[in-house]
């Protein structure tokens, strides 16, 4: 099925590769060019910044690495918690971020052809009704040679900064993510709707089609509990399940089941701290089951609902 897909500011991706490549010339976007004001709108406060290409930050750099993972994501010097976890939401529905990034092997880095790399990219995002393009150059913000913002385990995978350069450009400037609802970066990523679980109330999100954010209370903004949550925080659900209670046929004849959600924090520095992390075994006399096992990996949060 077509759908429409309107080039951002006017920018069509396809023409200006083709004029960098007949040029011999790396795409440098005008339109949000390599200084501070793409960076900020109250000011410089983070010192200075040298704008630096995925080559000359490593050797061999690629979108990605090894696949797309929740786990590439780590935020940045950016309060931008929200935006890195719908990403690590995103990143977890195939065909929801072939969306987001559209002609994904066209715009890998081939070492076998270099000559064919122009320095641009394009990602697509739902905005207001319609899908729109955004081309950005690869000129990425780095102090001491690291990037200041959103970037991934592998130093040579650069998807997530790439994305998040794209989406700053729609927001005007990086430092106009500085606080966000998570919900807002998922329906611009998927042109689907958002609808809000309290579950205070017993309800659970379990559509294998949904990407699901999660947040704690605003009050106290940034306090760290006792339990490892980070209240005003954003956190991606990557998992809900209902887990039968006891071992075996026990577990198989009896109707009782314990509703639990897993959470994934894009700071990656705050564990959960509560019952079923890692360093807790689950209170007694409830015992995580043997039919179904959750792997603890990176900054990922187990709690009973």
């Amino acid at each position: 099925m077509f759908t429409y897909v309107k080039a951002f500011d006017g920018q069509q991706y396809s023409t200006l590769k083709r004029q960098c490549l007949q040029s011999g010339l790396l795409f440098e976007d005008p339109r949000f060019p390599a200084t501070d004001d793409s960076l900020f709108y109250q000011g410089n406060r983070i010192g200075r910044v040298v704008w630096k290409r995925p080559r000359e930050l490593c050797e061999d750099p690629h979108l990605f690495v090894d696949g797309i993972s929740a786990h590439d994501l780590h935020q940045g010097q950016l309060g931008n918690c929200w935006f890195v976890a719908a990403c690590s939401s995103l990143a977890s529905r195939e065909s929801l971020w072939q969306k987001v990034i559209p002609d994904w092997k066209e715009q890998e880095w081939d070492t076998e052809r270099p000559e064919s790399y122009a320095g641009i990219f394009h990602f697509r995002f739902w905005r207001f009704g319609e899908w729109v393009d955004v081309v950005i150059d690869d000129r990425l913000p780095t102090v001491d040679n690291q990037l200041v913002y959103c970037h991934s385990d592998d130093s040579n995978e650069f998807w997530s900064a790439m994305v998040e350069k794209a989406y700053a450009k729609v927001y005007g400037c990086y430092e106009a993510l500085d606080g966000g609802n998570t919900a807002d970066a998922l329906v611009d990523f998927t042109g689907g709707v958002s609808e809000p679980v309290d579950l205070l109330e017993g309800q659970m999100a379990t559509d294998e089609g949904s990407a699901q954010p999660a947040a704690t209370t605003v009050e106290d903004m940034e306090a760290r509990l006792d339990c490892g949550l980070v209240k005003g925080h954003a956190y991606a659900v990557t998992d809900v399940r209902k887990v039968r209670l006891g071992h075996g046929l026990l577990a198989f004849f009896k109707s009782e089941k314990l509703q639990m959600i897993r959470m994934r924090n894009p700071w990656g520095e705050k564990e959960w701290s509560g019952p079923w992390s890692d360093s807790r075994p689950p209170p007694p006399p409830i015992k995580t089951p043997t039919t179904y096992s959750l792997p603890t990996r990176g900054a990922h949060h187990y709690s009973n609902l």
